[in-house]
């Protein structure tokens, strides 16, 4: 007798061990760069989602500075310079897990964590700030301490990456419109580094506290240096 298959209406019906962790029975590793489709899909609404969000932050899109008068073609015009932060911070940041996670042999994918991407999208809504909890890179398997550290490593690394690339840029660029996407994409990826290495929590700093303090530090060091440089030098105007 074949098992039928139970559709589920909304994401509250969903058992979490479903959407947030790990497929049910025998895991094998994962070979290098492989998604599922599973995976894809969350990835996609995540990316779509923060999209919005970070839209809405804007002040000429936000209804704590505008009440309801919101200007739509500012937030349409906003929407492609806020996937691009998106895809350089939130992205790059979870798929570095993941490939590094990968490389370790594990089974390693992202899910999604829809109550944290719809307070996302609420708080940016009606407030001027912006608490991003979308979701995770989960991976199983027999991992040791230091690769579970350098797991934890490889996101807010890729992040630091982009801003020390992005921040030169925007000065070579600043007295233009390109100028001040760099200068943006520099800060939220910036902030996205210097939040996921508190070493708080199942925050990525508290894992690579346990395994390298040292390089902890100078992550952390380096990350808050350049948030603090580009909050105090650069102004933007978009």
């Amino acid at each position: 007798m074949v098992e039928e298959k139970k559709v589920y209406k909304s994401f509250q019906e969903i058992p979490p061990r479903d959407y947030m962790y790990f497929p049910k029975g025998v895991i094998e590793a994962d070979k290098p760069g492989r998604f599922s489709k599973t995976e894809i899909v969350h990835l996609l609404i995540s990316i779509a989602v923060l999209t919005l969000a970070f839209s809405f932050v804007l002040p000429k899109n936000n209804i704590f500075y505008r009440g309801i008068n919101l200007d739509i073609n500012s937030l349409i015009s906003f929407l492609p310079i806020s996937f691009l932060a998106v895809l350089t911070a939130f992205f790059f940041h979870e798929i570095s897990h993941k490939f590094m996670a990968q490389r370790y042999g594990l089974w390693s994918e992202f899910r999604m964590y829809p109550f944290g991407l719809l307070l996302a999208l609420i708080l940016a809504f009606f407030t001027p700030l912006i608490f991003a909890a979308p979701g995770a890179v989960m991976f199983r398997g027999d991992s040791r301490n230091f690769e579970n550290g350098k797991i934890a490593t490889a996101g807010p690394l890729a992040n630091l990456i982009v801003a020390f690339i992005t921040l030169p840029l925007y000065f070579i660029f600043f007295e233009s419109t390109l100028g001040q996407i760099l200068g943006l994409i520099c800060l939220i990826n910036a902030f996205l580094a210097t939040f996921n290495l508190l070493p708080l929590g199942t925050l990525d700093g508290a894992k690579i506290v346990r395994w390298n303090a040292t390089i902890w530090i100078i992550l952390l060091s380096i990350a808050i240096a350049i948030m603090a440089y580009v909050m105090i030098n650069i102004s933007f105007a978009l």
